[in-house]
């Protein structure tokens, strides 16, 4: 059974003075004694007393914490970014306090109310995949918190942004495969009310579109985001009259189900099928064969994001310019995808 915290005024209590005066003394205030101060931190010590952060942050009314919501944590690029933020937040004197919502807007919704009444300074937020209510982040502009959306941003432009350039990740993955001689290349999509799935195809059919390559909707299947759902979206695509020769996916975790399907069914990669995933996660470098897949410079995100947070506490975030930040993306080649060694 956990210990009860000790409070200031029980420290005070005991030293016979004010709980302001042991405040003032932890703190290292001029204005008290050198022999209250060492009296007072040399009780403390022995109480095991921590200062209430949250509790000190709303006597103050000021505060130097930043709330993160992301959809997992357990995914490479969010961690990356989480990093990236946490880098930049130490360096400035700010802690973080991350939530995980698991992709549901109810979770979402309840941890950007959270954060807000924990009186963080800013919140930096990547949306979930079936977030399409917005309405409760007026709430931050309201209270005058700062709202920063990274990744998975909303359309709205009147909201700091900062987003990788994914029609352009996409246009260099297609093309790359169409170099590689493939010419019937599938898609996997995500969904579409999400703006970097629709960056995403726009530059997966723009691709097509510059090579001369006709566009088949039958090999566009949206909503294909996880492992198990690229295993199966790909025996539906294998299954056709004309079944594609190379695959783009939105998701490295769909494109992995996709492979490992794949090799079930016999079908060489990448001999007689390219694939190309998208966010460079760290097993794509570890499967066999290895996976080509678009960075997305995820620690660089966060360290944008993060930046771009404190500059709109510094400038009152009611009265800022909004940013979009647009980090441009790297092909990484790897065996799935290279057709002409074979």
């Amino acid at each position: 059974m956990s210990k009860r915290r000790v409070t200031i005024v029980e420290l005070a209590e005991e030293l016979n003075t004010t709980p302001s005066t042991v405040s003032r003394a932890l703190r290292g205030h001029k204005g008290i004694s050198k022999k209250m101060t060492a009296r007072v931190k040399e009780l403390a010590q022995k109480r095991n007393y921590t200062v209430n952060i949250m509790a000190a942050n709303l006597r103050n009314g000021t505060s130097r914490i930043l709330g993160v919501v992301v959809p997992r944590i357990n995914r490479d690029f969010f961690s990356n970014c989480i990093s990236g933020i946490e880098e930049i937040a130490s360096l400035a004197g700010y802690s973080i306090i991350i939530c995980q919502t698991h992709d549901k807007p109810e979770e979402e919704k309840k941890s950007v109310f959270t954060l807000i009444g924990s009186n963080v300074a800013g919140i930096l937020i990547s949306t979930g995949s079936t977030t399409d209510d917005l309405d409760y982040f007026n709430e931050t502009k309201r209270l005058g918190i700062p709202l920063i959306f990274f990744d998975r941003a909303t359309k709205n432009d009147s909201q700091n942004k900062v987003v990788v350039n994914d029609k352009l990740g996409a246009y260099k993955g297609v093309s790359h495969l169409i170099e590689q001689g493939y010419k019937r290349i599938a898609h996997f999509a995500g969904a579409q009310h999400i703006k970097l799935y629709q960056e995403r195809k726009a530059g997966y059919l723009a691709a097509l579109r510059d090579h001369s390559i006709p566009i088949d909707e039958s090999l566009i299947l949206e909503g294909v985001l996880k492992k198990d759902e690229g295993y199966e979206a790909i025996s539906t695509l294998m299954n056709l009259p004309n079944p594609p020769d190379a695959l783009f996916s939105s998701s490295d975790y769909s494109a992995l189900g996709a492979i490992i399907r794949l090799k079930e069914m016999g079908i060489k990669i990448p001999q007689e099928m390219g694939i190309v995933g998208f966010s460079n996660e760290m097993f794509t470098n570890i499967i066999s064969p290895k996976m080509t897949s678009i960075d997305q410079h995820s620690k660089k995100i966060g360290n944008c994001a993060v930046k771009a947070c404190l500059e709109a506490i510094g400038e009152k975030s009611q009265k800022c310019e909004y940013k979009n930040v647009v980090i441009e993306p790297t092909l990484i080649i790897r065996e799935s995808s290279l057709k002409e060694n074979f």
